[in-house]
């Protein structure tokens, strides 16, 4: 994948679940996401609902995706902070982001035109869990993973 704006840039339908270390359902975000170009970034926002335990409520997360090269991005927090490189060239991409004691190593894949899921395995004294999400075009709330 060599232009990952064309590939991003859009509307996209989202399903998270929460799992524990030993791969219990602890949690799930269902919702919606969109990325936004200007110029060399790309504006990614996430709405939809967290539940999460006894939880249910509204929920939001923005990025930036600086774009450095063909299918290749730098991923920012919205308050300014790096967060993880991204190459899709070949259309999967492993990466990590330090967070403090903890670790997060992320897992990106495309599966198609209209597919792709990213999966983060969070490490640490603060934090254990792993994130699964998949993003999907044209429909409501993607699959359960």
């Amino acid at each position: 994948m060599l232009d990952l704006s064309a590939f991003l840039v859009g509307s996209w339908s989202l399903h998270r679940t929460i799992l524990s270390p030993e791969g219990q359902r602890w949690g799930e975000f269902t919702g919606s996401a969109s990325f936004t170009p200007a110029g060399e970034v790309l504006t990614y926002g996430e709405w939809g609902t967290l539940r999460l335990g006894g939880y249910q409520g509204s929920a939001f997360r923005q990025l930036r995706y600086q774009l450095t090269g063909p299918g290749q991005a730098a991923v920012y927090f919205d308050y300014g902070d790096f967060f993880h490189e991204l190459d899709l060239r070949e259309g999967h991409c492993d990466t990590t982001h330090p967070c403090r004691d903890d670790l997060y190593r992320g897992e990106f894949e495309v599966l198609d035109a209209d597919t792709w899921w990213q999966c983060w395995e969070v490490f640490g004294p603060t934090k254990n869990h792993t994130l699964r999400t998949e993003f999907r075009r044209g429909d409501s709330g993607g699959r359960g993973m």
